[in-house]
């Protein structure tokens, strides 16, 4: 006589359930990013606005900013602002000396700061671990300090109303820079120093041929800040520059204002056109400048 085995039902999922889940799951995802866009949005126009009114003064006529009503378009767009700003003054003599200026000082703070950081990084030293602590503390000494020792200083070796106080204090590196290259260049391994010591080279051989094309992105990151910081630098170039035909951008713009009366048009097409070497730059060496934000901790060095 055979025994028919009597087959176990197992309770079975529901379908619905599972599927009213998911949809329950996905809504809340979407109303997070939702959230998340909204949030950044709100951000990004705060953030712009301030360059959106810079741009529509810049096209406004003079009356229609003098008028009581703040409007964020202009009633009537006046391209030749821009042009009749840049010929208000010798803008074109000021832009070669801001670039003169800038281009020695990009060169300087990248060559400096990396053979510095290479240093600390790659070379053991005795005393190495205090000494980089001691420039990392120098970040903390505000740049209004030492502003007026400098000028003495520079003063009495003759150095007043030429660009070398703008260009020379920044051949000796930045602690900051420093501190940036000095991270990527412990991502380096050292076996690689090892073997290209192996094959009889020496640190500075290392540090030009091997080191430097490992490390762009810090190297472009530290270009694009010593750029911008020199491009929109005001105070140093006000403090040692007195003849006008040294004069950079930046003192340039000072030149729309005066004591009793500012011309706002033309300040603000001719800052506009300061700004754009700036924002193309920066969209240029962008995918740089985030690969070199990205510090990392690194092998040891």
């Amino acid at each position: 006589m055979s025994v028919k085995k009597a087959k176990v039902l197992l309770p079975q999922p529901s379908k619905t359930k599972d599927t009213s889940y998911m949809q329950k799951m996905q809504f809340k995802k979407n109303i997070k990013k939702w959230i998340i866009f909204i949030i950044l949005a709100v951000g990004s126009l705060t953030m712009l606005s301030p360059l959106w009114w810079m741009v529509s003064t810049a096209l406004k006529p003079m009356d229609e900013i003098m008028s009581g009503a703040p409007t964020f378009i202009p009633e009537t767009i006046k391209w030749s602002n821009f042009v009749e700003a840049w010929q208000s003054a010798p803008f074109t003599r000021y832009l070669f000396n801001s670039l003169f200026v800038t281009s020695i000082t990009v060169i300087a703070n990248v060559l400096s700061n990396a053979f510095v950081a290479y240093g600390f990084a790659k070379i053991k030293f005795r005393g190495r671990n205090v000494l980089f602590a001691i420039l990392l503390a120098t970040m903390m000494i505000p740049g209004f300090v030492m502003m007026i020792p400098q000028y003495i200083l520079f003063a009495k070796i003759g150095w007043v109303n030429t660009y070398l106080p703008l260009i020379v204090p920044h051949v000796f590196g930045s602690a900051f820079f420093i501190f940036l290259l000095r991270q990527f260049f412990m991502t380096i391994p050292n076996e690689l120093i090892e073997a290209a010591k192996m094959d009889g080279a020496n640190h500075f051989y290392i540090w030009s041929r091997l080191m430097l094309p490992l490390i762009k992105p810090a190297l472009a990151t530290v270009a694009i800040f010593a750029f911008n910081a020199s491009w929109n630098d005001l105070i140093n170039p006000l403090l040692y520059l007195s003849d006008e035909s040294k004069y950079t951008l930046q003192l340039g713009l000072a030149t729309f204002q005066g004591r009793v009366h500012t011309q706002w048009n033309y300040l603000m097409s001719a800052s506009v056109l300061v700004m754009l070497p700036v924002l193309i730059i920066f969209f240029i060496f962008q995918k740089y400048f985030i690969q070199g934000m990205n510090l990392t901790g690194g092998s040891k060095g």
